[in-house]
């Protein structure tokens, strides 16, 4: 009996996976502890929190970062980005390049996903590509400043310096693994791109996209315990505002885009912020629609539209889910999931190896908003957290998740997504470990 299943797989393993497939979902789906309080109470956590996601990221950080991402796809050559980011660029100018401008966008681990997927797809090196990746949401510069300010300036400084070491060493050694499968993609890449950067100047195409950039960051501004910070937090919406009207007329005068939709929709913006006031999501999520249908509409710029709306379909829905079961396992901040709190606080009590590496990995598998990881860490080190850990979980968690690994991987692939999470958490256990025992 047994040889003829296993002959019948072979004969058709299609249907064996399908069947296998169905059965482990029935007894998961059998054997499901509903009802008991700890289950019901991590189902709802996972409600919460892709609620909460959905909400605070989807519209204000995932839509213009899909928005840039397409652009950089639609209007950006394959000679500019080989240029400066290819494989066969300088690696200390290309490093350099792909680092700053990660730090100047200091987004979180999935915001930075699009935009990462839309260098890489226009001929970045691996090298260059993955430093932007890390450093997006791992070198924020408010994150280290309250860093320091609440866990102390020693592990606000160390943070710092091992959030660039990381996006520098990371990078050099995903080119070095893959240096022969990059070359062969370089060469690729450079049979029939075109240098030129089309009818419109570099200065054009690069206020065009710090205008896009300053918008996704102040519309993001969040609250910090900070007067100049706060001051601008409190002008964010007029100040993303201006940038938005600056974009509007970027477009008429080197995009020739017509007059009159944009006025229709100005209006309709303005009209939606006046009669709804206190949810600022809907003027922007209207605005960010009026300029993808009207892209769409032209030739010359229905890529862009096209381009940004392959990001989202790609990214979204793996985002979401991802989401849901890191809340499932994990809860909110200050909420439990799954696995209790108390277990996590045990387990990264001091500064062992072994507690720096359930840091490490814990940090890798959980979502951060930007600078939500530091009220976290002071929690726990509350808890009793050993301060080796604790910076363990700061180098490892704002730049990775289990939803921005799922992202990834439908970019890199399976073996380079492995790879780089891996080198994330072994350099952040590394540190704290060196970290814990040394300082």
């Amino acid at each position: 009996m047994y040889k003829q299943l296993i002959e019948s797989y072979r004969a058709n393993p299609r249907e064996g996976n399908l069947l296998f497939i169905i059965l482990a979902g029935f007894l998961a789906i059998y054997f499901m502890p509903a009802g008991t309080e700890r289950f019901d109470n991590a189902v709802l956590e996972a409600v919460r929190l892709t609620n909460w996601y959905a909400k605070e990221h989807v519209i204000l950080c995932l839509l213009p970062a899909f928005l840039i991402a397409g652009a950089l796809s639609a209007y950006i050559s394959q000679g500019g980005v080989m240029r400066y980011l290819g494989p066969s660029a300088p690696k200390p100018l290309a490093f350099s390049v792909a680092s700053v401008s990660g730090v100047l966008l200091a987004v979180c681990s999935c915001t930075v996903l699009p935009l990462f997927g839309g260098i890489y797809k226009r001929g970045a090196g691996l090298g260059a590509a993955i430093a932007f990746l890390y450093s997006g949401p791992a070198i924020n510069i408010m994150a280290v400043v309250v860093t320091a300010k609440v866990l102390g300036p020693e592990i606000g400084i160390a943070r710092a310096i091992g959030a660039i070491l990381f996006a520098l060493v990371i990078g050099t050694i995903m080119h070095l693994i893959y240096r022969k499968e990059e070359s062969e993609r370089s060469q690729k890449n450079i049979r029939g791109f075109e240098a030129a950067e089309g009818d419109k100047s570099i200065g054009v195409i690069a206020v065009f996209f710090a205008l896009m950039v300053g918008i996704l960051v102040f519309a993001n501004w969040a609250q910090a315990d900070s007067s100049a910070w706060m001051t601008i937090y409190e002008w964010k919406w007029q100040i993303t505002a201006l940038l938005s009207v600056a974009l509007v007329v970027v477009l008429i005068l080197f995009w020739r885009w017509p007059l009159l939709p944009l006025l229709v929709l100005t209006g309709v913006i303005t009209l939606s912020a006046v009669l709804i006031p206190g949810v600022p999501e809907l003027p922007f999520a209207l605005g960010i629609a009026g300029l993808m249908m009207i892209a769409s509409s032209r030739e010359q710029d229905k890529d862009w539209a096209d381009q940004s709306w392959d990001f989202a379909k790609q990214i979204i829905p793996l985002l979401l889910a991802g989401v849901f079961v890191a809340g499932f396992a994990l809860g909110r901040p200050g909420h439990e999931g799954m696995i209790p709190s108390a277990w996590v606080a045990a387990s990264v009590g001091d500064n062992s190896l072994l507690s720096t590496v359930i840091a490490s990995v814990l940090g890798a598998l959980m979502y951060f908003s930007t600078l939500t990881e530091v009220p976290i860490v002071d929690a726990l080190m509350g808890a009793g957290m050993g301060k080796g850990p604790a910076l363990a979980l700061l180098l490892a968690g704002p730049a990775l998740s289990l939803p921005n690994m799922l992202v990834i991987r439908t970019i890199l692939g399976t073996e380079k997504t492995l790879v780089y999470c891996l080198l994330v958490v072994v350099m952040a256990t590394i540190s704290g470990f060196i970290y814990g025992n040394v300082w």
